[in-house]
């Protein structure tokens, strides 16, 4: 959606009180770390290396409880926020614009290879043996690159970047999953989550995906609940919530325009979906970020 609200990097850079450098990447090293805990999209893509300590991390429709060692890889069309899970949190985060990384690479689309910035099977990747060692002495040369300044600082935190995906990319091929051994229903559920994340905006209705799945609709939502212990409708409402949320961050967009870019029939319907999954109205959910 082309008004949706997202963190700039000089957004991040005052949530993390850093110096915006007024690059196209930004690093943040070890520190007390905010938690922004409103879900928000960002402009730049993020590879997130938590080294001490946990935290609770959402990202879409699912969560996950990230302890260290980790990595966190998020790219932009992805809705995220964060939540305290330990006092000592010890993070470091490099944040890059496509273009950044692009800037001398004549595959303009390289990052759309790399599901892992999407894909919510992916994101969180625990780190141990060599795997750690490699990522760790990454983090500790752009820290240091970026520290000291010099010559040549943005190639080298560009090279860095790309060992980086290069090397999350490696671990995934080598330690890739035997699809034959998945479970049909994490097949269904698989699927179901891919149309929703193409179709919620526009399709609420259960009768939509079933069709699509070539099932009837209470097949369908008996499944996804038996495989998940939620059922289909209540993904579909939790989505549509998420998309809610993050737009009504957005000042420029009205209520109704935010209404009828979720495809509501009426301002007063939206309204009353929001309240029923949130407990207060758009007005009372907006008033928060004043």
């Amino acid at each position: 959606m082309d008004n949706m609200k997202t963190f700039s990097l000089s957004r991040h850079s005052r949530l993390f009180s850093v110096p915006d450098s007024n690059r196209d990447y930004l690093f943040v090293g070890s520190g007390d770390h905010p938690y922004h805990e409103e879900p928000y999209r960002a402009e730049s893509y993020a590879i997130a290396y938590i080294k001490e300590g946990g935290v609770k991390l959402n990202v879409g429709l699912s969560s996950w409880e990230v302890d260290a060692p980790a990595i966190i890889t998020l790219g932009p069309s992805v809705i995220r926020y964060f939540s305290k899970r330990s006092d000592l949190l010890k993070m470091d985060v490099i944040f890059f614009k496509d273009t950044f990384l692009m800037e001398r690479y004549a595959d303009l689309f390289f990052l759309f290879k790399y599901d892992f910035f999407d894909n919510g099977d992916l994101i969180v990747l625990p780190l141990k043996d060599a795997c750690f060692t490699k990522i760790n002495k990454i983090y500790e040369l752009i820290q240091l690159t970026q520290t000291s300044g010099g010559f040549h600082q943005e190639e080298l935190i560009r090279s860095y970047i790309f060992a980086l995906v290069y090397e999350i990319d490696a671990y995934y091929r080598q330690n890739a999953p035997d699809t034959s051994s998945v479970k049909k229903g994490n097949l269904l559920f698989k699927k179901f989550r891919q149309l929703l994340s193409k179709n919620y905006t526009s399709e609420r209705k259960l009768e939509f995906y079933a069709s699509q799945l070539y099932l009837l609709p209470k097949s369908l939502s008996a499944a996804i609940k038996k495989q998940t212990g939620k059922s289909a409708g209540k993904w579909i409402d939790d989505a549509v919530m998420l998309e809610a949320k993050v737009l009504l961050q957005n000042k420029a967009l009205t209520i109704s325009q935010i209404s009828s870019m979720l495809n509501f029939s009426e301002q007063s319907v939206f309204g009353k979906f929001f309240r029923a999954n949130s407990g207060v109205s758009p007005v009372e959910y907006r008033k928060r970020f004043s």
